[in-house]
Formats: structure tokens, C-alpha cells, sequence
């Protein structure tokens, strides 16, 4: 900026040239245009106002066209959207000289192009910009870099965007100078990945673009505002913000409405994202200064605390060695009563064992006595068959004798079992899937299931032997463990054993 200040500075010292005709100040004047042009619009427009009067005094048709084409483009980019037309309208288009056909349908694309970005009719005047841009295309020379340039915008807006790219990337190769050129070209080339949705490339372009347009002292560039809204889609808030930032600056330096107001659409969305993430950084670090304070605080209280401590040491040493004594003495009674404990242990477990026994010898007696009762009363049927007793032989032929010894049996059999086991039921139930756990009816202690292992809870493994108790054949007893075992969540080979180990526990704190 300051090397652009001084050559306007330079070119304006020139005006103070004493005599100097209007001819010499119309050449000055362009001059000044086109370092204020991309720099400061207002400027750029006072001296090409000036121009055109210059022009009209000096009754130069050609100088005349060539003013309006020139203030016709600033009107375009400051927004002026209907002064620049009726510039453009003002010139009639059979009288302008060849030289200046190109300015001309430039001015009338940048118009077009420009008006189609800001209005609700865009694509008819995309289409005018377009076709402006082909007319421009027939009179600029085929291998100048303008006409590359148009061309691959053109190829651009065809999808055409390896040609478009390429033809761009050549010219960029072959620039040397970090010139206004290369951030046209740069900025082009990042247009065409923006189609192509490659963020990364992308940056890498608008970048170069901007650094450009910045060594140029560009202030009407649009590669800043582009660079900060895919800095933004990547997560880079801070850079986008500065980015941003410093293109509204410019914009509002160069007094660039149009580019002010596409910047105005963007700002609040990156500054908010930006003021978030400054809030949430504030946040944090006043968090971290709290908890350095509070471990600070911390630290000088165990310091503190360490150094009393230490203080004790020598005290607590010496104690601590009569305690060790002590302890020694302790540890050596205790051996001896863990030793009288197990003794103990193994004595209650030995008459636990007994108990088991005693029920079990006490349930075969049961059993065994049910027998009697049954083969006795099979002997009285026979003599009341044999006529030898008629009343007798009805009063016994009934088996409700043997039914009512039975339940009375195995009511006493379950409330002796779970007067023993308690939690036997809910122990069993445990061992089984959730779903085929065994729900008691009403009153009822224990159903035949439970009641077969609760025999082999009691040691009781043989089937024909619970079998024999229960009244069933052998081969109903195998059925129902069969069965019970396959409803089972645990591994079946490890179902009856963890049944032997129910209320283990229990018997022992008994």
C-alpha cells in the first residue's frame, strides 16, 4: 500500500505541472485510473468523470467512448448497475473503433455477469453475459492470455472442467511475476475445483490468489472472501474470520459495494462462528487459570502437610517398631486360633455330613414303612377276596390310606428339607434360565422336580433310589432330571453338582 501511495503520489505531482494541456491531463488522468481502479473506486470514478469531460471538451469521439467504457466498468463494480447501462446504452456501438470493441463487450460481460449474481432473473442475464462473452471471443486474439482466460470460463460454465483447468494451469506455470495476472489465473483455477468440490485445492488457490492481489495492493479482490469461506468449511475458524475480515476492510477501502455486500452475506455466519469459539477459548482458559489456582492452593497445603508430617516420622518409627512386636505376638495367637477354627470347621462340617445321613436313613424309613403299609393292605385285599372278611375287604380296597401316608410323607419330607435349606427354591431357581424357573402354587413347598433334587441335594444320586421314595419308575426319575437339566443356564455336566453346593454357605454360618 504504501509503494501504491507513492506512485500516485508520483503520478498526481505531474498534474501540477505548470501549462500542461488537457490532452496531457486526459493521459494523466488515465494513469491515476488505473492505480486507483482496484484500489479505491470513488478516486478511480472522479478521474474518469473528469476524463469524460476532458473528452467532450476535446470533441474526441474515440476518447469519449474509451471514458465511458472505463466509468462504466467502476459503476459495475461499485453496484451502479443502471448508471453503468446507460453508459453502455450512450455508445453507439457502429461508430466505436476496432481497438476499442474489446473493452466494450468486456464492460458489457462484467455488467451482465455481475447484475446476474444480485437478481432474481439470473440465468437470462447469464445468458446476455454469455453471449457477450463469445462476441468478446471473435475479436480478441486466439493466443493472447485474455482469450485463454475467457475461453476456460467459458469451458468452466460447460463442465468442461479438465480443459478448463488445464488451460489455466499452463498459463499459471508460465508466469513468472507475482502480478495481478496470476491472481486472475489462480483465482480462476480455484473456481474450477470449487466445482469440483476439492477443498483442499481449493485453498491452495484462492491462497496464492490472495497473496497476489495483496503484494498488488488489490483492494477490490474477491480471492480473500472466497479463501475465508472454504477456510470455514474445513474447521479453520480463526483464519476464515481473519480472512474475512480483512476482505470487508478492503472491500469498505476501496469502497467496492458490490463486493461489500456479497461479503455482508457471509460475515455474521464466520463472525459468529468466530466470537463462539473466542467465548469457548475464554471459557477454558478461565477454567485452567481456576484449576491452577485450586492445585496451587493444593500444593501449598500438602507442603505444608509433608513437612509436619515429617516432623512425626522419628516419633512414629519408634512406635511403629513396638507395634511390629506386638503384632508379631498377635499374628502368632491368631495361627493358633485359625488352627482351633478349622479344627472347628471341619468338626460342624462332619455334622452336617451326619445330619444329611440321618435325614436320608430317616426318609428310607418313611419309605420303607409306606411299603409295609402297601404289601400289608395287598394281603388284606387277597383274604377279602377270598370271601373271608366282605366288610373288610371294602374298607381296604380304598388306597386312601396310602395317598394320605404319602403326602404326609413328603409334607414332612419338605418342611424337615426346607427348614434345613431355606433358600433352596430360589438357589435352584438361580441355576435355570430365566423363563423356565419353577413358580410354586399356592401352599405348596415343593413340587416333584425340586423334590428329586432336593433328594440329590442331600446326597440322594441313585434314580432308582429316588425313585423308590417318590413312587415313580426309574425311568420317569431320569426323564425329569433330563429334562431339568436342559432348562438349565449353567453348563449341564456342572447342573447337578452346583445343586450338591446349595445353601453351603448357610450350613456353615449354622
Amino acid at each position: 500500500m504504501q509503494i501504491k501511495e507513492q506512485k500516485i503520489l508520483e503520478i498526481k505531482k505531474m498534474l501540477e505541472t505548470p501549462d500542461i494541456s488537457e490532452t496531457q491531463r486526459y493521459d494523466i488522468n488515465v494513469r491515476l485510473y488505473d492505480q486507483y481502479k482496484t484500489y479505491i473506486s470513488d478516486s478511480a470514478i472522479h478521474f474518469a468523470k473528469e476524463n469524460l469531460q476532458i473528452a467532450y471538451k476535446l470533441d474526441d469521439a474515440s476518447s469519449i467512448n474509451k471514458s465511458k467504457l472505463s466509468l462504466a466498468s467502476l459503476y459495475t463494480i461499485a453496484g451502479m448497475y443502471i448508471e453503468s447501462m446507460d453508459l453502455l446504452k450512450s455508445i453507439d456501438r457502429k461508430k466505436i473503433p476496432e481497438q476499442l470493441l474489446l473493452n466494450y463487450y468486456d464492460t458489457y460481460k462484467l455488467l451482465y455477469s455481475s447484475y446476474s449474481s444480485n437478481n432474481l432473473y439470473t440465468n437470462i442475464y447469464h445468458e446476455k453475459s454469455n453471449l457477450y462473452r463469445d462476441s468478446l471471443l471473435n475479436v480478441l486474439d486466439t493466443a493472447s492470455n485474455h482469450y485463454k482466460i475467457v475461453y476456460s470460463e467459458k469451458l468452466l460454465d460447460q463442465n468442461k472442467l479438465e480443459e478448463s483447468k488445464q488451460i489455466l494451469q499452463n498459463l499459471l506455470d508460465k508466469s513468472e511475476s507475482e502480478d495481478h495476472e496470476r491472481a486472475v489465473l489462480a483465482y480462476a483455477i480455484a473456481n474450477v475445483y470449487k466445482k469440483e468440490s476439492n477443498l483442499e485445492q481449493q485453498r491452495v488457490y484462492y491462497t496464492i490468489s490472495a497473496i497476489c492481489d495483496i503484494k498488488n495492493a488489490i483492494k477490490e479482490n474477491a480471492s480473500l472472501q472466497a479463501l475465508a469461506i472454504v477456510l470455514y468449511e474445513t474447521g479453520d475458524i480463526e483464519n476464515a474470520y481473519r480472512c474475512i475480515k480483512s476482505s470487508m476492510e478492503d472491500a469498505m477501502f476501496c469502497n467496492a459495494r458490490l463486493r461489500t455486500f456479497e461479503i455482508s452475506k457471509i460475515f455474521p455466519i464466520i463472525d459468529t462462528a468466530y466470537q463462539e469459539r473466542v467465548t469457548k477459548q475464554k471459557e477454558e482458559l478461565q477454567f485452567f487459570l481456576i484449576l491452577v489456582s485450586v492445585l496451587s492452593l493444593f500444593l501449598i497445603v500438602a507442603v505444608i502437610y509433608v513437612y509436619l508430617q515429617m516432623k512425626r516420622v522419628a516419633r512414629i518409627r519408634k512406635e511403629l517398631y513396638i507395634t511390629n512386636v506386638k503384632l508379631n505376638e498377635l499374628n502368632t495367637d491368631l495361627q493358633e486360633n485359625n488352627i482351633q477354627l478349622n479344627n472347628l470347621n471341619i468338626e460342624l462340617s462332619e455334622a452336617n455330613r451326619i445330619k444329611e445321613t440321618y435325614i436320608g436313613h430317616f426318609l428310607d424309613l418313611c419309605s420303607m414303612y409306606i411299603s409295609k403299609l402297601e404289601k400289608y393292605q395287598n394281603t388284606l385285599n387277597k383274604k377279602a377276596v377270598e370271601k373271608k372278611l366282605d366288610e373288610l375287604y371294602k374298607m381296604l380296597k380304598s388306597h386312601d390310606m396310602i395317598d394320605n401316608e404319602l403326602k404326609e410323607l413328603y409334607d414332612n419330607f419338605d418342611n424337615i428339607f426346607l427348614h434345613l435349606y431355606p433358600n433352596f427354591v430360589e438357589d435352584f431357581n438361580s441355576l435355570l434360565l430365566e423363563e423356565e424357573r419353577f413358580v410354586l402354587k399356592p401352599n405348596e413347598l415343593l413340587n416333584t422336580e425340586l423334590r428329586i433334587f432336593a433328594l440329590v441335594r442331600l446326597g440322594i444320586v441313585d434314580s432308582s433310589k429316588i425313585a423308590s421314595f417318590l413312587h415313580y419308575s426309574a425311568n420317569t426319575i431320569y426323564n425329569y432330571r433330563t429334562r431339568v437339566r436342559n432348562k438349565a443356564a449353567v453348563p449341564r455336566d456342572e447342573f447337578e453338582s452346583l445343586v450338591t453346593k446349595i445353601g453351603v454357605k448357610f450350613t456353615k454360618k449354622s
